[in-house]
């Protein structure tokens, strides 16, 4: 069963195409999945123009990715369509985990205020690629062209030329720069023998959207070994549009085909609901793996989302970790190509994302393991951990339904290490911490006035400071309200960053802490900006 494209998109014949030779690019992404149209967007935001190729013509075939983080929305915020996204989506930021028919216990994953984006939105995969493909067609210097299938890539140290298959026949192009987006079954990763490492699980699960009314609370809901589905898992969130989503632990030895069958869904469906007053809209089968390919950088090759790592659903860390991975490489691609940056900076690309993959991938296997334990000796002590939950605090946090998705923090040579002693804060490597700030009588964060440049954070007034050109100075303070001022108002900034009177922040273009410091000193902060643009940095 599927659901019926909701979006379809005209092919155009390219101009490339008329060309003798191959037509060149600076740069060129391969897939307008969520992660090829979001860097498509932040590059072409940055004034640098792109060419988007993708195989299909069209969106909506299964919702898909449904969750997106509080950080995933910020950078959607930045990319112009945060609004949209949280406004179609349906927000919740609380959680319930039982075993059995019994409430083990419940979360809240943002229990403080001071934040413009909620914990997460669930929103239909097609309603996010037309959000990101309307953004996109509003912007100069995109072109998406639907229906161009990548056959082949023959790389070299200058770039790489791409072979193309349209309906009007092929055609080639050459790319100084190729960022392959372009998923699990990635052609390019495919065509240059890069293989991926890591595991396939071997319980299969089946994922179904219905439609219904229903008066429940919007919530993430997990279940071990419900009354209605005994000794297996289950997972229910709600969408938009009346849409639930629905995850039922199979087994390894289910028969696929067999447990897609309508009438095979709609009783385990009803079994569950106590009723069958709905409307199947999606259903498929599938085996969680949690892999990723060595090196996600190639010469002038990068490797984004799924074509480069992969990850179990539980946690929603698949397409939230795409998106961030592209927030990663944009600034770092647009100093390169203005020539601000050496080349060597895209290494750094590969370090910080491959340690956030590796991040995602060990808690989506140790939540895989525990929702669906490998041997007799793990399913006792995962029941053991279970039954200690329902009376102790301790064992709630051993209980692993699927930790949820937030920001890496990088260790990366990127960063300059704190030279000043500090009682909490955000060190460098870490992404920054939203707040509520006053201005004119108004209310703003400061989520939407950091990036995309480099951006030092001053915890008071400072007139005599010289900065480099390519950093913005905002300062913030607890008691000047002037108009050039920012006032804490609510004390968050100051108590999220540690900011005592004097103290600063220097972020990069993504929003990570670069260097932070107690008291501001002019060669100290080019310093800190010059090893964070890889100028002056220790080898990767």
């Amino acid at each position: 069963m599927e659901r019926k494209p909701l979006f379809q998109f005209a092919y155009c014949r390219s101009p490339d195409q008329d060309k003798r030779g191959p037509a060149h690019h600076r740069v060129v992404i391969v897939g307008a999945g969520p992660v090829g149209l979001s860097l498509a967007i932040d590059l072409a935001q940055r004034g640098i123009a792109v060419v988007l190729l993708d195989n299909a013509d069209r969106i909506g075939e299964g919702s898909r990715g449904i969750c997106y983080a509080k950080r995933t929305l910020e950078i959607w915020d930045r990319l112009g369509i945060g609004d949209p996204m949280v406004a179609k989506g349906v927000t919740w930021r609380r959680g319930k985990v039982f075993r059995g028919p019994d409430l083990l216990y419940e979360f809240d994953l943002l229990p403080e205020g001071g934040h413009k984006r909620p914990a997460f939105i669930n929103l239909q995969q097609y309603h996010v690629e037309n959000f990101l493909v309307a953004r996109a067609a509003a912007l100069p210097g995109i072109d998406l062209r639907w229906r161009n299938e990548v056959t082949d890539i023959v790389p070299d140290p200058a770039g790489a030329e791409l072979a193309i298959e349209t309906p009007d026949g092929p055609y080639s192009v050459r790319a100084d720069w190729v960022i392959a987006c372009d998923g699990t079954n990635s052609t390019l990763r495919t065509r240059l023998g890069i293989e991926f490492a890591g595991e396939t699980f071997e319980d299969q699960f089946l994922i179904a959207d219905i439609k219904m009314r229903a008066d429940l609370p919007t919530e993430r809901r997990f279940w071990f070994d419900p009354p209605f589905h005994e000794g297996r898992s289950a997972l229910m969130h709600r969408q938009p549009e009346d849409i639930w989503r629905i995850d039922l632990q199979l087994g390894p030895k289910a028969d696929a085909e067999e447990e897609k069958r309508p009438e095979i869904v709609r009783a385990r469906l009803a079994a569950m609901l106590g009723h069958d007053e709905f409307d199947l809209e999606w259903v498929s089968v599938y085996r969680f793996q949690c892999r990723r390919i060595e090196n996600f950088v190639h010469g002038r090759v990068v490797f984004c989302g799924d074509s480069a790592h992969q990850v179990s659903p539980f946690g929603a860390r698949g397409a939230n970790s795409g998106v961030q991975d592209v927030e990663n490489l944009a600034w770092k691609l647009a100093l390169v190509l203005s020539q601000e940056a050496p080349a060597s900076l895209i290494a750094t690309y590969d370090l910080e994302r491959g340690q956030a993959a590796d991040d995602n991938i060990r808690h989506s296997t140790r939540s895989t393991d525990f929702i669906a334990p490998h041997s007799a000796a793990e399913a006792r002590l995962r029941d053991a951990t279970l039954a200690l939950a329902r009376h102790a605090d301790f064992a709630k946090r051993m209980v692993n339904s699927g930790r949820l998705s937030i920001a890496s923090v990088y260790h990366t040579p990127l960063s300059t290490p704190d030279a000043d002693a500090w009682n909490g804060g955000v060190p460098p490597g870490a992404a920054m911490q939203d707040a509520m700030l006053r201005q004119g009588g108004k209310s703003l964060y400061l989520t939407d006035i950091v990036a995309p440049r480099f951006t030092l954070l001053c915890a008071q007034h400072v007139t005599t400071l010289t900065l480099p050109l390519p950093v913005e100075m905002v300062a913030i303070s607890e008691t000047d309200r002037g108009s050039s001022v920012l006032h804490d108002a609510q004390h968050q900034f100051a108590a999220r960053y540690d900011a005592t009177p004097g103290c600063a922040y220097l972020l990069r273009p993504d929003g990570h802490v670069a260097a932070r410091f107690r008291n501001i000193a002019e060669p100290a902060i080019e310093a800190a900006l010059s090893r964070a643009c890889g100028k002056t940095m220790l080898h990767v």
